[in-house]
């Protein structure tokens, strides 16, 4: 019989548990309100969180994948168009690049922020770059000086990935402000999540903000009447509604996260594991807490013994995905994608951890030996 997990890798009753309450007040009243799509909510929800981050604008959506694809299509890519972005990161980010018909390139992460690495950016530029996209991957952020300069000196528009970056800071600007706009996912499991798919989209240029609200409403800015061609992507009032109350809570669960985080650093001593390390340009809010380990099939398999649970973020690298195996990028192209998504296992990261639970992985984690 299997070990029960009783730590598990993501549990999301917990947090909506401690919010109960407040969350049937604000669903009810949403409801009683009668207006759902494109109405109040939305829109408070949208300037709450554009000044959480210090943007002008937020423009919310129907999820971080659109997000990505509106974003783009504002800034004017598409057919015949490069998008540059790394080749560790979830699919959604180059799902976005494909739906606005431009072509992603990749380049490969940096060995220990596993953001994109600058140093590798500029040969990928090409005279068909449009936009660099870099990712700001479980709650760090990119070197975003670096990339900005190499952006700026070739006239590249840079579109921030923040689906895992909610509060994520670089030299004191929050993720999110440091490019020409940002892509926000609230997926349910992230540091800032709604009860299904939702996203949004920030920026300080009226322009591009303009743009974004009329390609997520069909093209349109008055009712009936289409400028452009659009389609429907919209952030519904009752997604904004549970996101507006959860909003002021975020840099609490932020900071529950990097004490977390701080715990594991110093409870785990095992030679087999090598822990994430945080850049000192910037704050990291740990989205996730990815270890690696040449032996990542036992450690989980162990760990699961013993009642915990973890996850793997991502198994399979953009190149080396079926479909985008179009790219023409064999294995070997990108070595330190590769080798960490060979490695990577993710331990338990949410905020309703108690130190108990903490202790518990910490403990199990150590007693980890390998065979001889």
């Amino acid at each position: 019989m299997a070990t029960a997990i009783t730590i598990p890798a993501g549990d999301l009753k917990r947090q909506v548990s401690g919010l109960q309450p407040d969350l049937d007040a604000v669903i009810h009243a949403t409801l009683e309100s009668g207006w759902f799509v494109l109405g109040k909510r939305m829109e408070q929800f949208e300037d709450e969180f554009a000044r959480y981050c210090g943007a002008r604008f937020g423009v919310g959506v129907g999820s971080g994948t659109e997000a990505i694809h509106i974003a783009l299509r504002a800034l004017g890519a598409g057919g015949g168009d490069e998008v540059i972005t790394v080749a560790n990161t979830c699919v959604p980010t180059v799902s976005g690049i494909s739906f606005a018909n431009a072509t992603p390139v990749l380049v490969d992460c940096h060995p220990y922020s596993y953001t994109m690495d600058p140093d590798r950016l500029e040969a990928a530029i090409s005279p068909r770059t449009k936009v660099i996209m870099p990712v700001h991957l479980y709650g760090q952020s990119a070197d975003m000086d670096y990339i900005l300069d190499i952006a700026r000196r070739h006239g590249i528009w840079v579109l921030e990935d923040c689906a895992q970056a909610h509060g994520t800071e670089y030299k004191g600007k929050k993720a999110g402000t440091l490019g020409d706009a940002a892509a926000f996912s609230f997926y349910p499991s992230k540091n800032l999540g709604a009860f299904g798919d939702a996203g949004m989209v920030l920026t300080s240029d009226e322009e591009l903000a303009r743009k974004m609200r009329m390609i997520r409403n069909y093209g349109q800015e008055r009712r009936y009447y289409h400028s452009i061609k659009g389609f429907n992507s919209r952030l519904d009032d009752l997604q904004a509604a549970i996101l507006s109350l959860k909003l002021p809570r975020l840099d609490g669960w932020n900071a529950r996260r990097r004490a977390i985080a701080a715990m594991y650093a110093g409870g785990i001593s095992n030679p087999l594991v090598r822990l994430p390390e945080a850049m000192p340009y910037g704050r990291h809010v740990y989205h996730l807490y990815p270890i690696r380990t040449a032996h990542r099939a036992a450690l989980q398999e162990h760990l699961a013994a013993r009642g915990i649970g973890t996850l793997i973020h991502y198994p399979v690298p953009i190149h080396l995905q079926e479909s985008y195996a179009d790219l023409g990028k064999p294995r070997g192209s990108f070595p330190e994608s590769e080798a960490h998504a060979d490695e990577e296992l993710s331990l338990p990261m949410y905020p309703e951890l108690t130190d108990d639970e903490v202790w518990k992985v910490c403990t199990a984690l150590n007693e980890f030996t390998v065979g001889r």
